[in-house]
């Protein structure tokens, strides 16, 4: 049985211990579980990315980080999320994939993010719709349907406290009954995105 945490904290990884936990938890969905890669995940985008985490607290003290994602700049003005991964155990704790798009937009925001992307699975569409993504174009990426969507902006105010984030309890649920799909840990390539900066390199990958 998984710990039955008090509540939730998600905020940028800036502690040891999270950011080992972070990757810990990425190589167990991405290679052991997905087995997208073989011994690690971890590439030249996390040189200047920042983990995110959802940590699992016992009365506010932190225990576990049960859930991670990743942000970075990759022109000026534009920003991508990846590598969103949760526990297997705490999958059903559908807010702790909203928390982390949450932070993971608004404190791109709040560092100037004019625009933040992602590629999702197809399956996945009318949740990140419901979290106010727009879809920019339709793909087929490893044999799947994906699509290259677009957070609106106005949906994600800036979240300036992004080391501290905040504290999410059970009662904080999404009012939707739509949760993760376990597709929305699978690997996307990078796609060209219409109207995006020209270095976006086509060898890198995103995943969220």
């Amino acid at each position: 049985m998984p710990p039955d945490y008090s509540d939730y904290t998600v905020k940028w990884a800036h502690l040891p211990w999270e950011q080992q936990q972070a990757f810990k938890l990425r190589q167990q969905v991405f290679c052991h579980e997905q087995q997208l890669f073989e011994l690690t995940d971890e590439d030249a985008v996390d040189q200047t990315a920042q983990s995110i985490v959802a940590l699992g607290d016992y009365g506010g003290w932190p225990q576990q980080v049960v859930g991670t994602v990743r942000i970075h700049q990759q022109a000026a003005g534009e920003w991508w999320g990846g590598r969103l991964a949760v526990s297997r155990d705490f999958r059903h704790q559908r807010h702790l994939g909203t928390g982390l798009i949450r932070l993971a937009v608004g404190s791109a925001h709040a560092l100037g993010c004019q625009r933040f992307l992602a590629t999702v699975q197809a399956g996945n569409e009318a949740l990140f719709q419901h979290l106010h993504w727009q879809t920019l174009e339709r793909m087929t990426l490893h044999g799947r349907d994906h699509l290259l969507m677009q957070a609106d902006l106005n949906f994600y105010p800036p979240i300036h406290n992004p080391n501290s984030g905040f504290v999410m309890t059970l009662a904080d649920k999404p009012t939707s009954a739509m949760t993760l799909w376990p597709g929305l840990l699978e690997v996307q390539e990078q796609v060209p995105v219409p109207g995006a900066a020209a270095s976006v390199s086509g060898a890198e990958k995103r995943y969220v």
